[in-house]
């Protein structure tokens, strides 16, 4: 089952934090999610208006869905509507995958992709990106 998606057209002052504070305010937190990641142009600092995350269970997704996609954004006064397909790259195993031996690994916290644990008592909690040998 397919469990991650593309989320498009995010106003680009949105860092990481506020995105993932939005989403965790509107009940799709780190709790529901183990893999999320928001691309940062280095050069203006700013995100590049789209997000990949990837849900614990593929039925977390139809809630999320069904609160975003086609609907405006809560912060900046953006005209942007948000446009969510399921990701080319499937599930938490292959994003990691994906990013492993990426440049992005050696820049700071707020440029790289960020994982949470998937099950038992620390589900939700930030873990850190798997290190390549």
């Amino acid at each position: 089952r397919r469990s991650s998606l593309m989320v498009r057209n995010i106003p680009n002052k949105y860092t990481q934090q506020m995105l993932l504070a939005e989403f965790a305010q509107a009940g799709h937190g780190s709790d529901k999610m183990d893999f999320f990641y928001l691309p940062i142009d280095f050069k203006n600092k700013c995100n590049r208006g789209y997000a990949f995350v990837n849900f614990v269970d593929y039925k977390d997704i139809v809630p999320f869905f069904d609160a975003y996609n086609g609907k405006s954004w809560k912060r900046f006064n953006s005209d942007k509507i948000c446009d969510i397909t399921y990701a080319r790259i499937q599930g938490k195993a292959a994003m990691l995958k994906r990013f492993e031996n990426s440049a992005l690994m050696e820049k700071d916290d707020e440029y790289r992709p960020m994982v949470f644990v998937s099950h038992g008592e620390r589900k939700g909690q930030i873990e850190a990106m798997p290190r390549t040998s």
